[in-house]
């Protein structure tokens, strides 16, 4: 029986779609701080099936934008097409089944991971070609995902490695779990293996190509592994679209480019992979890295995972197709999130707390920016919000020189900044048909499992 590997092109990127369908049967109940209490009780499908809209909603309250997370979900899978590269969206980003299925039907070939928690949750739901941007040395881990490979030939995983030593942990991991004996070459299925360069000053990763091929040279040594290709992360070079700062990137790209020449002849799987691009310089991994691998088997694999959802802060500022797109341009990627506050305290002239606060909303890559406020009455209006946000506690968000447009009582509505630390504070999250319109119908939940 052939064996999936990670970087088989032909593959499909399955995912359980009976268990994705399931959520719809779980029961709802006061764990969804995101539900009023009259959907306690009723399965998501059923009060799906009531037509609830954002006025029957509390706050404080995080929204996504369906017509947002289809035009980004099209976008990115355009993009990917047309520069040539595979895409391997990273999940932490949404640690949602749902919209980890919605991005392999739009033509993802596989889904990336940090963790051996996030793993779990993979698995649970079928993910059949899984990427560890992160090393893998806990004993328990690696048994695990061993059997798994021994239990499922569709099942495909590459795990990243920067060190020697790394690399003996995994074998001597996976030596004990009986991986690597050959007793039964059906189920005794060697794990895939990416060397991780870095960069100074950055994250993971070897700091020079000499200690990334001696890492190679190990895993090629190593029994229990397979030596798949090269890895790494431009994201942790840079922060921001200076050109000293792109600059930096390329170059950082070029030394992947290179490492990838040297260890080409060494890979020991079929197709391998060259893996780069988080959400924010994905056009400069396919500008330098495409043109690199041409002349071999290898792929070029960007894990951008921000995509799906992107913002009106960090991301809106960043992103490849902020960076080379015009104001009108439809190949923009479009904010899917919203948060939700309302006024509830105006105790100085130019002071008013809405009732969102940290552990509602995300503050790490910026403060929310207040957008329109939507009226109290039973068919409310909107209007655009004024003033500015200056803090937030863990509870309230302070909001300044808001004039007359923010009473006690109205809601408001925010533009956020950084997805990966907005969707990990909601185990559930309504879909509004249009977050723009008056009284936005809820036309899906999405379930996350951080």
């Amino acid at each position: 029986m052939a064996h999936q590997t990670f970087g088989t092109r032909t593959a499909t990127a399955g995912i359980d779609r009976t268990a994705v369908c399931a959520l719809a049967d779980e029961h709802l109940d006061w764990r969804f701080k995101a539900l009023p209490p009259e959907a306690w009780g009723r399965t998501t499908r059923a009060y799906l099936a009531s037509s609830p809209h954002l006025s029957d909603l509390g706050t404080p309250l995080l929204t996504l934008d369906a017509g947002a997370l289809d035009h980004n979900l099209r976008t990115m899978a355009a993009w990917c097409h047309e520069a040539g590269v595979g895409l391997a969206p990273h999940g932490k980003t949404t640690m949602a089944p749902a919209l980890w299925q919605a991005q392999l039907d739009a033509g993802a070939v596989g889904i990336t991971l940090a963790n051996l928690p996030q793993l779990h949750v993979a698995r649970a739901f079928g993910v059949q070609r899984l990427m560890l941007a992160n090393a893998l040395v806990d004993p328990a881990g690696l048994a695990w995902v061993a059997g798994e490979l021994a239990a499922d030939p569709d099942f495909a995983f590459v795990s990243w490695a920067d060190s020697v030593r790394t690399v003996t942990l995994m074998d001597e991991a996976l030596q004990a779990a009986g991986v690597g004996r050959g007793s039964d070459p059906e189920t005794d299925r060697p794990i895939e293996v990416v060397v991780e360069l870095g960069g100074e000053g950055g994250r993971t990763g070897a700091r020079s190509i000499a200690e990334a091929e001696d890492i190679a040279k190990a895993v090629h040594a190593a029994p229990t592994l397979r030596l798949a290709g090269v890895a790494g992360y431009e994201g942790s070079l840079a922060h921001d679209t200076a050109p000293e700062s792109l600059d930096t990137v390329r170059a950082y790209l070029r030394d992947l480019a290179d490492l990838h020449r040297r260890l080409a002849p060494a890979y020991e799987t079929e197709h391998s992979i060259v893996t780069a691009g988080g959400s924010a310089y994905f056009d400069l991994v396919a500008e330098v890295l495409v043109p690199a691998v041409s002349e071999s088997a290898a792929e070029v694999v960007v894990r951008a995972g921000a995509y799906v959802i992107h913002d009106d802060g960090y991301y809106r500022g960043v992103s490849p197709l902020a960076r080379t797109a015009t104001d009108t341009d439809s190949g923009r990627f479009r904010s899917a999130m919203h948060g939700w506050a309302r006024v509830v305290s105006h105790p100085e002239p130019q002071l008013w707390l809405l009732d969102a606060g940290k552990r509602d909303l995300p503050f790490d890559e910026g403060l929310p920016v207040p957008q329109l406020v939507r009226g109290t009455g039973p068919t409310p209006g909107t209007e655009p919000a004024r003033g500015v946000v200056t803090a937030m506690n863990d509870q309230h968000t302070f909001l300044r020189d808001a004039a007359t447009s923010a009473p006690i009582g109205a809601v408001i509505r925010l533009g956020l900044s950084h997805p990966c630390t907005a969707l990990d504070k909601w185990t559930l999250i309504p879909v509004l048909d249009d977050a723009d319109s008056a009284d936005p119908k809820v036309v899906d939940l999405v379930r996350t499992f951080f």
